[in-house]
């Protein structure tokens, strides 16, 4: 009798605890962990990073990585069906105290509504009716879950391909300000960066709800949400620090663009457990070294960028800027394997 109820018992919380998992990972509006995500996500993911560096080129190895996200998606209905069915079967040998082969029987019979097994009584009855059920929900949400996931991911990867046009491949923020001053002038940026806080707004929205939205990679190997967002980041702190002629009327867009891309990654980095400092000073120190920006200034002037005369102050207020995303930039860059990009991807973050 009393291991008939520590079946029952253990039964009923291995079922409601896939069930609250199943919930957080696609009907919760926010980011929260789970006990099957915290074994599953990370050891396959393990897998796939010991596979991929195996091949020595870049290009080998995207295409490995780019398989792990769809290969865990898949992978989820069969964990929560598998741990449904047994639960319910433990559930089904506390209450019809039958072995463990006939009470598996009937819950995958349950489950997947085949309907081959039959039981007696009123309370096993109910029971295979609620596994039934909790079968289709499970479908259902994979149903809404998928197209809801590609959207976003559709969304996401039309703003990364049109920045290639603008900032090259890889993507850098000099590029992306010699570009503009040549073609269009940079008076044309503070609409792009209007565009880009919209984005920026977005990506937060969809990647803390759905935090496997980072490990899908872009259509090519150069191509990734995180190196573009880094690289608009920068070009958005070198306009108004380092560039000359930065209308007043224009910075206030590039600066809320700008805060709108470090709360968004700082958001994301949460999800991940990722450190940072929330509250930084801005003289605490970056990833990107003075001789660095200092080279880029030379660049900037090669390809037609008026800066400003004082280019020791214009490193300080950059460095300023640069401090609230460096850390939560650089600690998603190498969580999801980035392609390499200047600034962005090249280093890793700064020991805290």
């Amino acid at each position: 009798m009393v291991l008939d109820v520590v079946l029952v018992v253990v039964g009923a919380v291995v079922v409601l605890g896939t069930a609250l998992s199943a919930i957080r990972t696609v009907v919760l509006p926010r980011a929260a962990s789970t006990l099957i995500g915290k074994v599953l996500f990370p050891s396959i993911r393990k897998v796939f990073l010991v596979v991929a560096g195996w091949r020595k080129d870049f290009e080998a190895k995207d295409r490995i990585l780019a398989l792990y996200a769809p290969t865990v998606l898949l992978m989820l209905p069969f964990v929560w069906s598998t741990l449904i069915t047994l639960g319910f079967a433990l559930i089904y040998m506390g209450v019809l105290g039958v072995g463990f082969g006939e009470a598996f029987e009937v819950s995958g019979s349950s489950l997947l509504t085949l309907g081959f097994t039959k039981v007696e009584g009123s309370l096993p009855l109910i029971l295979e009716f609620s596994e039934a059920a909790i079968g289709l929900v499970v479908v259902a949400l994979l149903i809404t879950f998928l197209p809801s996931l590609y959207q976003a991911y559709a969304a996401r990867e039309t703003a990364v391909n049109a920045l290639e046009v603008r900032a090259g491949v890889p993507p850098s923020s000099a590029e992306m300000l010699i570009r503009h001053s040549r073609i269009v002038g940079l008076d044309t940026l503070a609409e792009t960066f209007d565009e880009w806080e919209q984005w920026f707004i977005e990506l937060e929205e969809s990647h803390t709800a759905f935090p496997v939205l980072a490990f899908f990679r872009g259509p090519t190997a150069q191509r990734s949400w995180l190196t573009s967002a880094g690289t608009v980041l920068d070009a958005g702190a070198l306009l108004i620090t380092l560039v000359k002629g930065t209308a007043e009327e224009r910075r206030p867009q590039v600066e809320l663009s700008i805060r709108a891309g470090f709360i968004a990654l700082r958001r994301i980095a949460d999800g991940f457990g990722i450190p940072y400092d929330a509250d930084p000073e801005p003289t605490d120190p970056i990833a990107v070294s003075r001789t660095e920006f200092m080279d880029l200034v030379a660049r900037l002037e090669e390809g037609g960028v008026d800066v400003v005369d004082d280019v020791e102050g214009a490193w300080v207020n950059y460095a300023g800027w640069r401090v609230n995303y460096d850390a939560a930039l650089l600690g998603l860059a190498q969580l999801i394997v980035a392609p390499e990009a200047p600034w962005v991807s090249d280093r890793p973050p700064l020991a805290r």
